[in-house]
């Protein structure tokens, strides 16, 4: 099973994005896929987590995850050093920062830059999507464009999907 943590902010989309990442994962053939949120006080820019979780065999273990294959932040501010007790020990960490982190865990992308330039918002949930499609391998660029068509208001599938596309090139090089 692959599990995934997601760490944001309320409205910048780590819920969205885990579901993203269940919908497209879920386009091939026998696959499973549990998605959810965690937080505390509803309020915008309150932390919040998210988790995914993808297999092949049914999931029946629906307890947030302690232990991730990947652990994926939209906003530094919410990383610490802490953060890496809760990787598995070959877990990787996907940063959107424009700091520079010399650990070979950690994956950074620039992504409010990429989400000014394609969606004039502040909001990087595709973005990290697309950083994560370009490193897990478990997921590609056309099941992620798929799923944003699938899931999202047809107004925001072109600019979204460049996004994507975007972060995947950026993360590939």
């Amino acid at each position: 099973m692959k599990e995934i943590i997601w760490h944001g902010r309320g409205g910048q989309g780590a819920f969205t994005a885990a579901r993203l990442l269940g919908e497209a994962y879920s386009h091939r053939e026998n696959t499973f896929v549990l998605a959810f949120p965690s937080f505390g006080p509803e309020r915008r820019g309150a932390p919040i987590r998210a988790f995914t979780k993808l297999d092949e065999k049914p999931i029946g273990n629906r307890s947030e995850i302690s232990r991730a294959d990947y652990s994926i932040f939209l906003d530094d501010t919410l990383f610490n050093k802490q953060v890496f007790d809760e990787l598995k020990p070959d877990g990787k960490i996907l940063l959107n920062t424009k700091k520079e982190i010399n650990d070979e865990r950690v994956i950074t992308i620039d992504g409010d830059s990429i989400a000014e330039k394609y969606l004039g918002l502040p909001i990087t949930n595709t973005i990290l999507l697309g950083a994560l499609a370009a490193v897990s391998g478990f997921i590609s660029l056309a099941d992620l464009t798929e799923a944003v068509k699938q899931s999202m208001p047809p107004r925001l599938h072109e600019k979204n999907i460049a996004a994507v596309k975007a972060a995947y090139e950026e993360v590939g090089k």
